[in-house]
């Protein structure tokens, strides 16, 4: 099942568009027919081990090629478009810094190989947006694993991209440089930059992201708000949280109506399925009027982030 809420996207301008992507290694899928846009804010990627999410990555920021379909940047190809790069940032979730070098160093030769004009004072400001000033003297060999995280964070934004690719950036990172980093992705989202990083801990995502993308075994399972893309799920039954001045006379009440499913009564409330969203969302309140019922809350309590992942990884039984 794929479920889709595309938002709208006023201009093209920093849009990454993915058309029927596939990316195979001999009789090897990784990424299987995949149609994506991805654009200005800040987007989520997920999916379980093996989904394709950094095979996807690296076919956006143009070291990989598709074996078909196309991967574009603001209406340009991507692969073997040299030009790109200076609009494209990427984190891997590989090492690939250089132990010898200095975080001053790596950052630096990162902004030369762009060919900066002021090389020196963008990795300057680079290192100072992740914080790394103070550590950027010391060699990178000695630097723990969230500083590495960081120091790569820096590379990539040295040039100040358009987009910023970043495959499990909070990797290794203590609870303050998490925090710093996720209030800077927010940041440069709320600017109009394009930013798309994949996470394994939905939290991260729920936190800092406006939308997300779904791999699921190389295949684009979902897109868009993940609440709404739980609503648009009819086929599981979504769970509530019903408290009332008479959780009794309510839940006799609702057991009668054929949008209900399975209703218990519990210490905390009313724990209700409903089968068909649309009709018990005007049901509850029509029932609590005509039944003298007063309703103090109602709350699902399957619309997170975690609900809506496991649904969708998770075939229906």
């Amino acid at each position: 099942m794929t479920v889709t809420t595309v938002p709208a996207v006023a201009t093209r301008e920093g849009v990454v568009e993915l058309t029927r992507v596939s990316r195979w290694y001999g009789n090897v899928v990784a990424v299987n027919d995949v149609t994506m846009t991805i654009g200005p804010g800040v987007t989520g990627l997920l999916g379980p081990n093996g989904a394709g999410k950094s095979t996807l990555l690296h076919i956006m920021a143009g070291f990989l090629a598709p074996s078909n379909g196309t991967a574009t940047l603001t209406g340009q190809p991507i692969w073997r478009n040299h030009g790109i790069y200076r609009q494209i940032g990427l984190v891997p979730e590989r090492e690939g810094v250089y132990g010898f070098l200095t975080g001053w160093q790596f950052v630096l030769s990162a902004a030369r190989l762009h060919r900066l004009p002021d090389p020196a004072g963008a990795a300057t400001r680079a290192l100072d947006l992740v914080e790394m000033t103070d550590a950027k003297d010391r060699r990178i060999e000695t630097y723990s694993k969230g500083m590495r995280q960081r120091v790569k964070v820096a590379a990539a934004l040295v040039h100040d991209p358009q987009v910023l690719l970043l495959d499990e950036p909070f990797n290794g990172m203590d609870p303050r440089q998490r925090l710093h980093l996720m209030e800077l992705v927010r940041r440069m989202g709320a600017e109009g930059r394009t930013i798309l990083f994949s996470s394994h801990i939905l939290e991260e995502v729920e936190r800092v992201a406006e939308q997300i993308e779904v791999m699921v075994a190389g295949r684009h399972a979902a897109s868009g708000d993940y609440r709404e893309i739980r609503r648009r799920m009819t086929d599981r039954p979504h769970l509530f949280r019903v408290r009332s001045s008479d959780d009794r006379r309510l839940a006799a009440a609702l057991i009668a109506d054929p949008s209900s499913g399975a209703v218990s009564l519990t210490e905390n409330g009313l724990e209700v399925q409903a089968l068909d969203f649309a009709r018990f969302t005007r049901l509850l309140p029509r029932v609590a009027r005509d039944t003298g019922v007063r309703l103090w809350q109602v709350s699902p309590t399957d619309e997170d982030l975690e609900s809506v992942f496991s649904y969708l990884i998770q075939p229906r039984a």
